[in-house]
């Protein structure tokens, strides 16, 4: 499979199953600098089999982060931490790729741990920070953020920029920008959380203004042979919200700035009222994916895509042209090599590194 770049080959993968980027909570240094555990977490996957491989959320800047315990890439030091991970990575036959993210309103907030100290928005007493977001709502049910001025929108595209600059020296092949689940970008895009009356909100061109500002900021200093990407929210499933048909129309312009990976997951703001079970989301990616009809684009699904039938049914029925593969991963690393040996691929073409050759598979 190839997703294609501005210029040069694109990105060749040699399946279509995506690691989907998961927070880890294990900077336990509070410094955003990836640890071993990253090394071995994404390592493994790469093993394992996997097209791609992508981070967890890693923040633009220290107040982007979701958590005091989340990876970043706003320093040098960051990215040469990143730098082997990718190696890794790369030699073990998949692609790497970073998430980059700003948390917004969402940030501040307790690892989602077990054993963590609380829950909800960390105290700045007790190390947390103020958050920022395009308008002061009380709709995550964290503390309250600030208004972001237009100098701090401003000024934040100069750390989406950076750090894309930074994910290009480690050595990374794709970047995805974190446009889901209520973090910043979204919180810009939806009438829930931006209820702003400037040129940033409002209207749809207001509301995606931001949005385009990042991708067209990135896209400026990512290489052109290199692929860029987007997670998006298609839905919040609630009324008044962002809805698939604004999706449909915000992926249009995006790829005409130079954005041709999508990523369908939905909701984020307030409790989740969508569906559920197996699939849940595919709809939202088969929407999106016929919308860019004829672009070369690259539209993936998940949400609880668990089965190697279940993912090789929605890509030969074409209702995406990947799969990204979350918790299923979580608990089993080797999901694609299963899934390979599961569809009956002969045991000599099932990705698996020479140090496993005796495995039955």
């Amino acid at each position: 499979m190839t997703l294609n770049a501005p210029t040069g080959p694109g990105l060749i993968l040699r399946n279509r199953a995506v690691l989907a980027p998961m927070c880890q909570y294990s900077v336990t240094a509070k410094d955003g600098i990836a640890q071993a555990w990253h090394q071995v977490h994404l390592g493994s996957r790469a093993v394992g089999g996997f097209g791609l491989v992508f981070t967890e959320a890693t923040a633009v800047s220290p107040e982007g982060r979701i958590s005091d315990q989340d990876t970043g890439i706003w320093n040098d030091a960051q990215r040469d931490a990143w730098a082997p991970i990718v190696d890794f990575i790369h030699a073990h036959g998949a692609a790497a790729g970073i998430q980059l993210a700003h948390a917004g309103a969402k940030a501040s907030t307790y690892p989602a741990l077990p054993a963590a100290a609380g829950r909800g928005t960390i105290p700045v007493a007790e190390g947390g920070w103020t958050t920022v977001a395009p308008s002061v709502t009380d709709v995550h049910g964290l503390d309250a953020p600030t208004k972001m001025t237009v100098e701090q929108i401003r000024s934040s595209l100069e750390d989406w920029t950076a750090a894309a600059r930074r994910a290009d020296e480690a050595g990374f092949d794709i970047i995805q920008l974190h446009g889901a689940h209520g973090y910043l970008i979204h919180q810009f895009l939806s009438p829930l959380t931006n209820q702003r009356t400037d040129e940033y909100g409002g209207s749809f061109e207001n509301r995606t203004r931001y949005a385009r500002e990042v991708i067209a900021a990135v896209r400026a200093v990512w290489p052109a042979e290199k692929v860029l990407g987007i997670r998006l929210s298609g839905e919040d499933w609630v009324s008044g919200g962002w809805r698939i048909a604004d999706t449909v129309r915000f992926v249009r312009v995006a790829r005409e700035l130079g954005v041709s990976a999508f990523d369908l997951s939905s909701g984020g703001i307030g409790p989740f009222h969508g569906p559920s079970g197996p699939g849940y989301q595919v709809g939202l990616a088969t929407a999106v994916k016929e919308a860019l009809t004829g672009t070369d684009s690259f539209v993936s699904a998940v949400g609880m895509i668990t089965t190697a039938q279940q993912a090789e049914q929605l890509l030969v029925s074409g209702q995406a042209d990947g799969v990204s593969i979350g918790r299923a991963a979580l608990v089993e690393p080797y999901w694609p090599a299963i899934a390979a040996r599961d569809l009956g691929m002969d045991r000599e073409a099932i990705p698996r590194p020479p140090q496993y050759f005796r495995a039955g598979w």
